[in-house]
């Protein structure tokens, strides 16, 4: 809605001018009154993971070790995966785990029951009753 004569249309930019103003200095007191937000770092510091006996080991690392430990036909027969019975090799299984949860988390779970075990043995052979 236009107004009618040219007073009308001054008087209302005015009044919007003054409008503009009280708001602009009210937000500047409330700028004022609070603190600046502090610049937040780009990347967020890892948390330690003190309980996580995984933390640090890469998945090549993991299958490379129970490979070490049980060689590929045994550890096809604990895990019965087909990248670990025909033509296995660290690259196939790497491929195939990345992809599927469940078979990544078969094969932690057989790496950390190994290191239990094999810390257990050491343990037993020092004389320490586990």
């Amino acid at each position: 809605m236009l107004p009618e004569n040219k007073q009308d249309f001054n008087s209302t930019d005015s009044d919007r001018a003054v409008s503009l103003e009280k708001k602009s200095e009210t937000l500047g007191q409330l700028a004022s009154d609070q603190p600046s937000p502090e610049v937040k770092p780009a990347i967020k510091p890892v948390a330690k993971q003190a309980n996580n006996p995984l933390h640090g080991l890469t998945l090549e690392k993991i299958i490379t070790d129970l490979v070490d430990y049980y060689g590929w036909q045994e550890l096809g027969q604990l895990i019965r995966i087909k990248c670990f019975i025909e033509n296995p090799s660290i690259n196939s299984s790497l491929k195939f785990l990345r992809k599927t949860t469940w078979a990544r988390e078969k094969v932690e779970s057989l790496y950390l029951y190994t290191l239990r075990e094999h810390n257990r043995s050491q343990m037993r052979a020092r004389g320490i009753r586990v």
